[in-house]
């Protein structure tokens, strides 16, 4: 891919086959690969350290960048039809969920805060979630909620409710992974008290130097776990055994973390026993979960259940195919037969995104483009001209394959098959992948294109893996595609 493509393709986002089965070749340049070899999503035969260097092409999520993207976009709640399980550490004890603020008896002038913020009634993650966190005795949490459920408004909530401002001293702690991410909860956090005045609240952060030794009176402080480690160890500016609760926001990008999980577990250690701890996450790792649950004692745990994460208003299928060539035939045959609102085409490095963005334009398609080079700002603009449907088309790479919510969004194409650096099915980069499809209820479709054995290795790890099963889709055969997507 030359740079003056990719520039073209860069002024044109800022200015506005056969479908039998292939034999799928097996050979590079005439040579049949060893067994020590794999197959790339292309069908390309690679030894294993080209394979790997290929993944790294790809972009990765930035676990962070892409939850602040995240809460860019999502300026108001996702509605969401995905059901939560609830795990008590007293299963005996009666399990409370609320349908209306009015319920958990908030001071007035937070319950006028929460309205002021636009939330009419909770969440499906704050009708579970808030009961146990303003329980007295308090209760320890780690609750998992997809992006946009409201799980920043709910432990900021949480937050606010604790405090007494009779008491000039901190009593809740809540870290973040980045200085970003610690700047949008404070907004929430700001926005919401804004009506509580007595409330006090800083931020722990790059920048913000606080004179050693002498205790601040804020109630509440945010900020990132390098910065809290120094205000309460070094600086000793905030008593730790005086912190009543403490938050882990992201709590998979901070546990995953060599740096911040051991920076948290410092503080964590500084912390009376009693200090009410609540974690909160869109994704846990089991791995993670399993720390998290060691790291904070007799928790109750929210969680999606399993069954739930795979919607069951997405249809899946499979085109097989010989080369990008076919993809692109492939695609242009569903754009021919369907009505489509608007759609997201998902490839596995920059290069190719660029490749099937230009081919798109050239084929008249309204066309946006989004690569992990860009900016979270960036990245942000480009995700708001396609929710307002300037562009009907978004070609992208996994920056873009999690809490990305746009109503109208009915098709989801895998031009590339999510994959792991072992070649192996990247089972929950599929699943947010198509994810973005089906939401609110609404019928989609996920298209996943196939050029290979080895890609259709793939496909069948990820029927297993979700117990799905992916049809096979003829993208030629017109009646059958009307009848399989009807």
């Amino acid at each position: 891919m030359s740079e003056e493509l990719w520039d073209r393709v860069l002024d044109a986002q800022e200015a506005t086959s056969s479908a039998s089965q292939p034999d799928f070749p097996r050979t590079m340049a005439g040579v049949r690969g060893p067994l020590t070899m794999k197959e790339d999503v292309n069908s390309n035969v690679l030894p294993e350290k080209d394979f790997a260097d290929l993944w790294k092409e790809e972009d990765k999520v930035d676990l962070a960048k892409q939850s602040l993207l995240n809460k860019l976009i999502h300026r108001s709640l996702v509605r969401n039809r995905n059901q939560v399980e609830v795990l008590q550490r007293d299963p005996t004890s009666p399990l409370y969920s609320v349908k209306t603020f009015e319920e958990l008896r908030l001071k007035p002038e937070l319950l006028r805060g929460v309205y002021d913020m636009g939330f009419n009634r909770p969440s499906r993650i704050q009708e579970n979630a808030l009961p146990m966190m303003l329980a007295q005795p308090p209760q320890n949490l780690i609750a998992q909620s997809q992006s946009g459920t409201g799980k920043t408004a709910a432990f900021s909530l949480a937050m606010l409710s604790h405090v007494n401002p009779d008491n000039k001293w901190t009593q809740c702690l809540c870290i973040s992974p980045t200085y970003e991410l610690a700047l949008q909860i404070g907004q929430v956090v700001e926005q919401m008290g804004k009506f509580c005045p007595e409330v006090k609240l800083a931020y722990a952060i790059r920048g913000n130097r606080m004179e050693r030794g002498k205790k601040i009176q804020e109630h509440i402080v945010i900020g990132t776990p390098g910065t809290l480690l120094d205000w309460c160890s070094k600086y000793k500016i905030i008593d730790a055994k005086k912190i009543t609760m403490f938050v882990l926001d992201e709590a998979d990008v901070m546990i995953a973390t060599q740096g911040h999980r051991d920076q948290s577990i410092r503080i964590h250690r500084q912390l009376s026993q009693d200090c009410q701890m609540l974690l909160f996450s869109a994704t846990f790792e089991e791995s993670v979960l399993r720390f998290a649950e060691h790291v904070v004692p007799d928790p109750n745990v929210i969680k999606l259940r399993r069954e739930e994460e795979t919607l069951e208003t997405i249809k899946q299928f499979y085109v097989l195919c010989r080369e990008k060539e076919d993809k692109f035939a492939a695609l242009c045959n569903l754009y021919g037969s369907l009505t489509i609102a608007q759609a997201m085409i998902f490839c596995h490095t920059r290069k190719m995104a660029a490749w099937l963005c230009a081919h798109l334009i050239h084929e008249g398609h309204q066309v946006a483009l989004l690569s992990g080079e860009m900016t979270v700002e960036e990245r942000a603009a480009v995700i708001e001209r396609f929710r307002s449907g300037k562009e009907k088309v978004l070609v992208t790479t996994n920056v873009c394959s999690r809490g990305i919510d746009v109503e109208q969004v009915s098709l989801v194409v895998n031009f590339d098959l999510p994959v792991d650096m072992d070649g192996n099915a990247d089972n929950e980069t599929y699943l947010h992948r198509i994810g973005r499809t089906g939401r609110f209820g609404r019928r989609g479709f996920a298209v996943n294109m196939v050029d290979s054995k080895y890609s259709m290795d793939i496909i069948n790890q990820i029927e297993t893996h979700f117990n799905r099963r992916i049809t096979k889709l003829d993208t030629s055969n017109l009646e059958e595609m009307e009848k399989l997507m009807s």
